[in-house]
């Protein structure tokens, strides 16, 4: 006999009360096994575009994993001076040096991004630069090192926003850039 909250219990009702090892067993295994089948049914051809049962591409799954970026948006805008753009490029980063690739964009404009580079890792700082500010201030949205980065962003205040790489191999390190929404490209700074 348990005294639990001002009643008795018997070691045999706790028991029946609680699942068995066995329906414990079973609902992990079930478990697992829908896990399984969502994966390989949805997440791998939707994001990786691994289609192994060909439900994926029945379902239109597969297309999601090839949608490129600069062709998938279709972002309002703040503002009337941009228009919707979308650029891909290729941008090359010499052996030891780096650069800055800009675009112009006014508060709450989005843009969707993406960046890759073919061969290596980079320093990146993603940061803007507030319209008319001559401090020098600068904010940072993302700083790190490697060799791609995606996203959707919405500009904090007007000015100009974008990538600083630095390449610090021995060789040249090509970046593909893919950008759409609206602001005005600057380019290579």
């Amino acid at each position: 006999m348990i005294q639990i909250k001002d009643k008795t219990v018997t070691q045999h009702e706790i028991e029946h009360t609680l699942p068995s090892s066995l329906t414990l067993i079973k609902s992990s295994v079930f478990a697992g096994v829908f896990a399984t089948i969502v994966l390989t049914v949805a997440i791998f051809p939707a994001e990786y575009n691994i289609d192994p049962t060909g439900i994926g591409a029945m379902l239109g799954l597969t297309q999601l994993a090839n949608l490129d970026p600069a062709v998938t948006v279709n972002a309002p805008t703040n503002n009337t001076n941009t228009e919707f753009q979308q650029h891909s490029r290729k941008i090359i980063i010499p052996a030891g040096k780096g650069l800055e690739y800009k675009f112009n964009a006014n508060k709450g404009d989005v843009i969707r991004y993406s960046w890759k580079s073919t061969s290596g890792d980079l320093f990146f700082d993603f940061h803007g630069e507030p319209e008319d500010d001559i401090t020098g201030y600068f904010e940072s949205y993302a700083v790190s090192t490697g060799s791609k980065l995606k996203g959707t962003f919405t500009a904090p205040f007007n000015g100009l926003h974008g990538w600083y790489w630095k390449n610090k191999s021995s060789s040249a390190i090509t970046v593909v850039v893919k950008l759409a929404g609206n602001y005005d490209l600057v380019g290579i700074k």
